[in-house]
């Protein structure tokens, strides 16, 4: 079983300070941390996400799936252009796209697809294999006070009727 997967990870966000909502109590994997289920996992990455957002986002810097990445997986200790490439062809968005704040419930839906392309990336799954409903709880978890809001766009929305992940 894969590393994100069996900690409940699946974005393999590192050991740190930060006390994590959902973090098991105890830290066996000297790396990454550990969540008690996978929406715990994926609240931690709408969190990190909405941080990158907050912290290093303006006019001349947009949210875009290469300054997202390039933080998240930066030169040095990754292949961040592989990973930028990957991440465009398996979500479907493009390069330049300017993303919604990802607590922002209109964005839902781009932001998590880009969600399950790192997922496949740092898990090493198929994009199919992704468990969107996780991904769903976590964003619930991230942004309790966005939750009806959410689910009328998921509803009345055509872009978001009959997506299945894939």
């Amino acid at each position: 079983m894969k590393r994100g997967i069996r900690n409940n990870n699946p974005l393999n966000i590192r050991r740190s300070s930060d006390r994590w909502v959902g973090a098991r109590p105890e830290q066996t994997d000297k790396e990454f941390v550990q969540f008690q289920s996978m929406a715990y996992g994926y609240r931690a990455a709408w969190k990190t996400l909405q941080s990158y957002y907050r912290r290093f986002c303006s006019q001349s810097q947009p949210f875009t799936v290469p300054t997202i990445i390039g933080r998240w997986a930066p030169p040095g200790e990754n292949n961040t252009e592989a990973y930028i490439r990957s991440v465009l062809l398996l979500s479907g968005l493009g390069g330049k796209e300017n993303l919604l704040p990802p607590e922002n419930p209109t964005g839902y839906y781009r932001i998590s697809r880009l969600v399950a392309a790192m997922t496949c990336i740092e898990c090493g799954i198929p994009f199919h294999k992704v468990d969107m409903e996780a991904i769903y709880k976590g964003y619930q978890l991230a942004f309790p006070d966005n939750k009806e809001e959410l689910e009328e766009l998921l509803c009345e929305q055509d872009e978001y009727l009959g997506w299945s992940g894939a």
